[in-house]
């Protein structure tokens, strides 16, 4: 259940595409999530990507996927570094501590928060910009509203498709998830 999970709603981070992915999975046993968590946990870690469980309410979990060089990466931008302080993330904090910071806004409120987008690798442009204008006036969106340079965001939803249409195809032609899955870049 998992693992079809992370293909079809993981694909463009299992494929080093994007920083992270985020999902809500309906599951009435946690005993079998957690257990099937901690069995992906070494094969997904191999290749620098991290699942856990952002919240869990009635059965419905939250979880995200991400790149943790990619999340450092994005954390160790000055800008992004400035905006995320605004939110109680500390200065020059891990992706770890980060992911942690970001657990606890998600359990103080139902609302996402909206420097969210940062861990899902959105343009903290397009951040700003819907925080600005309310989440209203963008110029196109897909995979987030889109404030600035529309014509990258659209090739980017498009590459982020294909890439999740072929992840399924390959998982349901037998295509195990640890192949699927792209190394880390080397260190």
């Amino acid at each position: 259940m998992l693992e079809q999970a992370l293909i079809t709603h993981g694909a463009p981070t299992l494929a080093r595409l994007k920083t992270g992915n985020l999902f809500n999975l309906a599951c009435p046993d946690a005993d079998c999530l957690a257990e099937e968590i901690v069995c992906l946990t070494p094969v997904l870690r191999e290749k620098g990507v991290e699942l856990t469980v952002l919240r869990e309410k009635d059965g419905r979990y939250l979880l995200y996927l991400y790149r943790v060089q990619a999340l450092e990466a994005a954390l160790s931008d000055a800008d992004t570094r400035q905006f995320l302080r605004a939110y109680g993330y500390p200065a020059g904090c891990s992706a770890s501590e980060a992911v942690e910071r970001l657990r606890r806004r998600l359990g103080e409120s139902d609302e996402f928060p909206h420097e969210i987008g940062v861990f899902l690798g959105y343009p903290l442009s397009d951040i700003r910009g819907f925080i600005c204008n309310e989440g209203r006036n963008c110029l196109c969106c897909g995979c987030w509203k889109v404030y600035s340079e529309p014509e990258r965001a659209l090739k980017l939803f498009a590459r982020y498709r294909k890439c999740t249409e072929a992840y399924v195809r390959l998982f349901a032609a037998g295509c195990p998830l640890s192949r699927l899955t792209v190394q880390a870049h080397p260190a």
